[in-house]
């Protein structure tokens, strides 16, 4: 039996935070009476720059039950930082620590299952989909195409898994060591090790609100995650180069044989075609690179991942962790 933190971003969720605080709490509840959690366990939710009420929703959460806590950042600074900041508050408090969205779509009774793998010897416990039958076509074959895609890049992602895991305190401890500024917490806890498993789950559609992850930012945080972990798209244009050079010498010898043997016919199309291709990939080809040359510079940078404005919670709680909340 451990202490538990159940870390939540929050962005906007003044729709579907009453449902999910009154779940988690039934669920904390039953564990803590069944003896697999410690009564001190906490529910930490993390508001990440809200524009609407969660905040103050938080705060009146934590006024009527101690089991809810909270994290206010300085401004939104996305789900993957809000994620991390709550982790690592969580990290000096908790012998585990179970992250999962907001929305209701991850299976709250897969936290059972979970905790049993940790008390058992898990130090990371990773929640996967058994089935995407609530996804529209689009959204299951390009979400699957996208695991595939990263991992043939080399990365090594745990397939049909999003960011509903269990991690210990040794394994949070690890994530520690990582100072990526460009993160993609998917690939990164695989690289932690340790002793790793799996509970399956049925994922649920949205309980109300609208999907942080619109289309636009689907594929963004696909490049994100391809660039954070893979160097193979700049090994690809190394090897695309090479092709296109010995591509060129033939077809200059082949050039050569035609006009010794009389048989060039002058004609635009060949050369049009060859130098938009050669421009386009030039293009292509900065563009990769200059993702990279991006990412370095921001990395450089060292800038902080978050930062906490204040936090919602036990006072004892304000003193072990460590960040600093007392002005």
């Amino acid at each position: 039996m451990g202490r538990l933190f159940c870390v939540i971003p929050c962005y906007n969720e003044q729709e579907v935070l009453p449902e999910t605080s009154k779940r988690l709490k039934e669920k904390f509840e039953s564990l803590i009476a069944a003896g697999k959690i410690d009564a001190d366990s906490r529910i930490l939710l993390v508001n990440d720059g809200s524009k609407d009420n969660t905040f103050s929703m938080i705060k009146k959460l934590h006024e009527e039950n101690p089991l809810f806590q909270g994290i206010n950042l300085s401004k939104n600074m996305g789900h993957q930082n809000a994620l991390l900041a709550g982790l690592m508050t969580a990290k000096d408090l908790c012998d585990m620590a179970i992250s999962m969205d907001a929305d209701l779509q991850d299976d709250i009774n897969a936290i059972d299952a979970m905790v049993d793998k940790f008390n058992d010897g898990a130090d990371i416990v990773y929640g996967v989909r058994s089935k995407r039958a609530t996804d529209t076509f689009f959204k299951k074959y390009t979400a699957e195409g996208f695991y595939k895609l990263i991992n043939s890049m080399g990365a090594h992602t745990v397939y049909n898994h999003a960011d509903y895991r269990l991690m210990s305190r040794r394994a949070l401890m690890a994530l520690a060591e990582f100072g990526e500024v460009n993160l993609f917490l998917r690939g990164i806890v695989p690289m932690i090790g340790l002793n790793q498993d799996v509970v399956y789950y049925e994922r649920a559609e949205r309980f109300a609100g609208e999907s942080k992850y619109p289309l636009k930012k689907m594929l963004s945080f696909a490049v994100e995650g391809i660039t954070s972990l893979s160097t193979k798209p700049i090994k690809m244009i190394t090897s695309l180069a090479m092709f296109i050079l010995i591509a060129t010498v033939l077809v200059f010898i082949y050039s050569l044989v035609r006009y010794f043997t009389g048989q060039t016919n002058p004609g635009w199309t060949t050369i049009v075609l060859s130098v938009w291709f050669i421009g386009g990939l030039t293009m292509l080809s900065i563009g990769i690179i200059g993702e990279y040359i991006g990412k370095i510079y921001l990395e450089t940078k060292n800038r902080p991942r978050f930062i906490i404005e204040s936090y919602i919670g036990d006072e004892e709680d304000m003193e072990v962790s460590e960040y600093s909340y007392k002005r």
